[in-house]
């Protein structure tokens, strides 16, 4: 189901939008496209990379916001393959901030148990941004109660066809006999260690995928807000959640059969 945010929560405070909250059926896994940074700093008279650095500071929120209320798996588009197309100067700005977000972050991870996972083609950022991102990553492994995953110089039919090219490599080593089925796929998938996500988010008024997570969001609640990703928030968090938890995730099935499953 696709959604946009059309309620109208102006007048509850945040106190009582998260008392409106079903903390049993929070979403296991939420998915981020962040996007908005450029238009709002340009909308504001700002060079672009003036929005990037407030995006990074509702990164840090909403990555808190969803520690506290327990959603233990947050992935978030942060580096598109297509972004290597913007001019050279400003992708060293963004790798820059890239670096800098994960070293002063490095004490909430460990502090909140955090898991930092990146993925896409970590190898084609420039070796410096690679450190630190495989440094970070090497730290944090061990932690599984939550798990944040960058997309970094990541695009989904890259990832599928990474996946094709690998699996045809076992194959033809020997190492994959019988018949190839979807769970086998997955295996291949730089998202294998995680379930696919319940709820994807995608802010500034676009309602498009941007080759984001092609394969993992078959039967993903959709919800697209105005709200440029600079300002969102932890108030937006909780009105996006509010949203999934109206949705009926059916996954094909009838209305009628999910009650009679559910004992309803």
């Amino acid at each position: 189901m696709i959604s946009r945010s059309r309620e109208n929560f102006s007048e509850l405070t945040d106190n009582d939008l998260l008392s409106q909250l079903d903390h049993s059926v929070l979403p296991h896994h939420v998915a981020i496209i962040m996007d908005g940074n450029g238009r709002w700093a340009s909308h504001r008279g700002l060079p672009r990379i003036a929005g990037h650095k407030e995006g990074l500071i509702a990164l840090r929120e909403v990555v808190n916001t969803f520690s506290d209320l327990g959603v233990p798996l947050l992935t978030v588009y942060a580096f598109s393959q297509e972004n290597w197309k913007r001019p050279k100067a400003e992708i060293a700005l963004l790798m820059m901030l890239l670096e800098e977000f994960l070293d002063q972050e490095r004490h909430t991870f460990h502090e909140r148990k955090i898991r930092f996972l990146p993925i896409g083609q970590i190898h084609t950022l420039p070796p410096s941004t690679q450190k630190q991102v495989q440094a970070v990553a090497d730290e944090t492994r061990h932690f599984t109660d939550r798990t944040l995953t960058v997309a970094l110089s990541y695009g989904g039919r890259c990832e599928i066809v990474d996946a094709v090219n690998d699996l045809i490599e076992d194959v033809q080593r020997g190492n994959v006999s019988g018949p190839i089925t979807e769970s086998l796929f997955e295996q291949y998938l730089t998202t294998a260690a995680l379930p696919d996500p319940d709820l994807l988010i995608r802010t500034s008024g676009e309602a498009r995928i941007s080759n984001f997570l092609l394969w993992q969001i078959a039967y993903t609640e959709l919800y697209f807000t105005n709200t440029p990703w600079p300002d969102f928030r932890r108030r937006d968090t909780l009105v996006a959640l509010l949203n999934y938890q109206k949705r009926e995730r059916r996954f094909g099935r009838l209305s009628s059969t999910l009650s009679h499953q559910n004992g309803l």
